[in-house]
């Protein structure tokens, strides 16, 4: 069975407010050299995908910068490769025809013509919004000897400590995995655990045409309440459990804690450390980070072309960082081409790209309440 995939690359930019002011939730730096987009997207052409639409909303230059041609995933092809699909873009006169979607299945909705012209058996479905490695080509075949009409990828977790809220879906399956239930966390549901949707989807292309067209027909705004809902009963729809490393980025907090769960070499060794299923991104050909006398690192992820002069501590350093002489960073994200000046201390913080925190400055957050800086701030 072949399949295409679509990424959808801002549904979720209002839970991470601070970082998406002038970039999408796709293209928010992760890990030293990432960006989120790049996990979904390496997942898909590490199954065999090769055609990608990338559905795109706003604040997407950046985006594009990171993608460019898509030749860092093998996607710079004549035939298929990334497919960028911004909005006012539709083949048909109808809902979306003209606006910008705000809904997933108004994207869906905008993107028919996409999915129209695709000649792939399977369409694989993915927000951009969350950190995983997964094998989708399980997923798929999965899919295929179910018959399913839908496939759901999903993630069982312990209830109680469940960091997302409404930000994510709780599925319930039978025993044979089929789904029969798909609602809002509770945090008063006593069930000790519950499965997560992964906002990974498989579908049948013929399948996902028919279900959209007919939301357009009946001017649906939901792809949950309106379309899984009211077909999940009459049509296929199966679960399929992923067991690795996950993680859904719904606030600041939770993106400092997921940059903190780098630093432990389990989680690395399960995002990162596979090299039959890689995790690709734009390469960049920088000078090796360079490390003064006197400088002292302990526990981080530091990325090349760094200047490292005082000390860093639990911390993730993305490239072109300078702690100068006498400073100290402890337990925080700093993103590309940040400054940390003589004699300052930083400690749980999140400063965006081209940040400077001047000398002898003292800043500090905590754990639950990053303090964060914007782009290009000095402080």
């Amino acid at each position: 069975m072949t399949a295409a995939g679509l990424i959808f690359t801002n549904i979720h930019d209002d839970s991470l407010r601070e970082m998406t002011a002038r970039r999408a939730m796709a293209s928010v730096p992760f890990g030293g050299r990432y960006r989120l987009i790049d996990f979904p997207l390496s997942c898909m052409v590490n199954a065999d995908i090769s055609k990608v639409g990338i559905v795109t909303h706003d604040n997407y230059q950046s985006l594009l910068s990171h993608l460019g041609s898509g030749k860092d995933w093998d996607l710079a092809r004549r035939s298929g490769g990334i497919k960028i699909l911004p909005p006012l873009v539709s083949a048909y006169h109808n809902s979306v025809a003209g606006r910008v979607s705000s809904t997933r299945l108004e994207a869906l909705m905008g993107v028919t013509d996409f999915i129209e012209k695709c000649t792939e058996d399977t369409v694989v479905l993915s927000d951009a919004n969350a950190v995983f490695r997964m094998d989708l080509r399980r997923v798929i075949e999965a899919h295929e000897r179910s018959g399913a009409d839908m496939t759901f990828v999903v993630k069982r977790i312990d209830a109680s400590l469940c960091p997302y809220g409404k930000d994510v879906k709780i599925v319930r399956a039978d025993d044979g995995g089929r789904l029969f239930d798909l609602k809002e966390f509770d945090p008063f549901d006593r069930a000790d655990e519950i499965e997560i949707y992964t906002n990974v989807l498989v579908a049948t292309r013929a399948y996902l045409l028919r279900v959209i067209r007919d939301a357009i027909a009946r001017g649906y705004k939901s792809f949950f309440s309106d379309v899984v809902r009211r077909h999940m009963k009459e049509d296929c729809y199966m679960v399929y459990p992923y067991g690795g490393y996950y993680n859904m980025i719904v606030s600041l907090a939770g993106y400092y804690e997921t940059s903190m769960d780098l630093l432990l070499e389990k989680n690395r060794r399960e995002l990162l450390g596979d090299a039959a299923l890689p995790i690709y991104t734009k390469v960049r050909n920088s000078a090796p980070t360079v490390y003064t006398e006197g400088a002292s690192v302990t526990g981080s992820l530091i990325a090349d072309g760094c200047l490292i002069e005082g000390r860093v501590e639990n911390s993730v350093l993305f490239r072109g960082v300078h702690v100068a002489r006498g400073a100290v960073v402890k337990n925080s994200v700093l993103l590309q081409d940040t400054a940390v000046l003589e004699n300052a201390r930083v400690n749980c913080i999140v400063a965006d790209k081209d940040v400077v925190v001047r000398e002898g400055r003292m800043l500090s957050g905590d754990a639950v309440q990053p303090y964060y800086i914007e782009k290009r701030k000095t402080i």
